[in-house]
């Protein structure tokens, strides 16, 4: 038990008692309990292996390579069609995780003997993410611009063609690549 994941596990909520047996289960694997993005993060040689959150309506194991996982219970969710690697097994109650307690073992093992034989998430290249068609006329018209987005790590540039495409609507999206073209020009994301 790492001490600085306790407030975690200590503050009230609807999912207090099913987190406690998340984490004796967690525990149980033997991995290194740290705290990553305010959620308690199981590693194995400083690599994450997987975490425990909670949402409204449910909490969640969330495998970091959980694409490279056998998933022979069907219980591997993927959050959106943009995650690439993660998944997760949902519980919307303490008594579904104490039924599921050796499958989720299983998991957990599968997780750690994936992480241990250094296997990688085969991950879609950024030219492979479509661009939406007023961001690349914009590309076109400003080479500053053209050339301060592919200055911008992988991930940066993944986030803003996701963020401008996901927009169903021309305006909308026109609107949002105008917010961003300073912090693009200023070589940040869109979370920096």
């Amino acid at each position: 038990m790492n001490p600085k994941v306790d407030w975690f596990f200590e503050k009230d909520g609807q999912w207090k008692s099913s987190f406690a047996k998340l984490r004796e289960l967690a525990l149980d694997s033997g991995l290194t309990e740290e705290l990553k993005w305010g959620h308690p993060c199981y590693t194995l040689k400083g690599k994450n292996v997987f975490l425990i959150h909670g949402f409204n309506d449910y909490c969640a194991l969330l495998f970091h390579k959980g694409a490279l996982l056998k998933d022979d219970h069907g219980i591997l969710v993927q959050q959106t069609a943009n995650v690439q690697s993660a998944r997760q097994i949902r519980f919307t109650s303490l008594k579904g995780i104490t039924k599921l307690a050796p499958v989720i073992r299983s998991y957990i093992q599968q997780a750690i003997a994936v992480e241990q034989a250094g296997m990688k998430v085969p991950l879609k290249e950024t030219a492979e993410f479509d661009m939406p068609e007023e961001f690349a006329t914009k590309l076109k018209a400003r080479p500053a611009l053209k050339k301060a987005f592919f200055a911008l790590t992988p991930g940066r540039q993944r986030g803003y063609l996701l963020y401008f495409a996901g927009a169903k609507q021309a305006k909308t999206r026109e609107a949002r690549i105008e917010k961003n073209l300073d912090r693009i020009l200023a070589g940040k994301g869109l979370d920096d």
